[in-house]
């Protein structure tokens, strides 16, 4: 075998083995790429110090790009927990899954921290975070009111526990809704029972309206709606004191003139009587 041969040889072989490991990267990399669970972009992300990454996410959330924010905060929170830049992404992590209508992960990440740090400058804001995961959730009054009772709960602890946050304000109004949500729900209920002539079934719907929540939008068709009740059952006292309460709390609500009106077509008006449950909780209504 010549000189000049042997060298050719060599040559071939090397450009052989390099061309081969090239296809071989290639596969590799279109394996990667067509692997779903695999993201080649997001490889060795956590490698970076932590201020990096939290510098990086809030860069991202400025920039709008919400979901790499996330990211970011939660490698932190992978990578670093129980640190101080752990801690700021947890929080940083929570308002991010909120932005993105991730709720239920918005809310356990919220309570995470809230157990871990109860006590901080930022406990108030990821209270109130909660809070807002959970109203993001209410249903119209045909469907399910948990996430109403939910918010109540998570916004009553931004009043309470938090009394001086910037976020009380808010949290309260959060809370009215939720009611006014929560007495809808028993309205259309005690309507449902009431068209079907179960008196009894809607009373006790329209006398947990008055009873829990005396200072809702629904009250006025709540005590209306007593009226109607109990005048169909006969037991006229009841009716004639639910519309003297309505009466004499709003006056000049449509639904008193029409309670006024169908006591008439039995000879009757509004009378209160001090000893009936409809005239104590009278007290309570917010037009008392």
């Amino acid at each position: 075998m010549t000189y000049a041969r042997s060298v050719g040889m060599k040559r071939t072989a090397r450009i052989a083995f390099v061309s081969m490991a090239l296809a071989c990267a290639g596969v590799a990399v279109t394996a990667c790429q067509s692997d779903k669970d695999i993201d080649i972009t997001k490889l060795g992300v956590e490698t970076d110090p932590p201020e990096v990454l939290y510098n990086q996410g809030l860069a991202n959330m400025k920039a709008g790009n919400i979901a790499e924010a996330s990211r970011k905060f939660d490698s932190i929170d992978r990578q670093h927990p129980f640190t101080d830049w752990g801690r700021k992404a947890l929080v940083m992590s929570t308002f991010a899954k909120y932005r993105l209508g991730r709720n239920e992960d918005a809310i356990t990440t919220g309570n995470r921290y809230l157990k871990q740090y109860p006590n901080t400058e930022d406990s108030a804001y990821v209270q109130y975070l909660v809070g807002l995961s959970y109203s993001k959730q209410i249903a119209d009054v045909t469907q399910d009111q948990r996430a109403a009772a939910q918010t109540i709960d998570a916004m009553s602890k931004v009043v309470n526990d938090y009394p001086d946050s910037e976020y009380v304000e808010d949290a309260q109004a959060k809370i009215r809704f939720a009611r006014d949500q929560l007495a809808g729900k028993e309205m259309q209920v005690g309507r449902y029972y009431l068209e079907r002539k179960e008196y009894l079934a809607g009373i006790q719907r329209f006398r947990t309206v008055v009873e829990r929540y005396p200072t809702t939008n629904q009250i006025e068709e709540a005590l209306a709606r007593l009226v109607e009740s109990y005048y169909a059952m006969g037991i006229v006292e009841e009716a004639q004191t639910a519309a003297a309460v309505l009466g004499r709390n709003y006056p000049d609500s449509q639904w008193y003139a029409d309670s006024y009106k169908l006591l008439q077509t039995g000879g009757l008006e509004p009378r209160e009587n001090r000893g009936s449950w409809i005239s104590r909780a009278g007290a309570k209504l917010i037009g008392a």
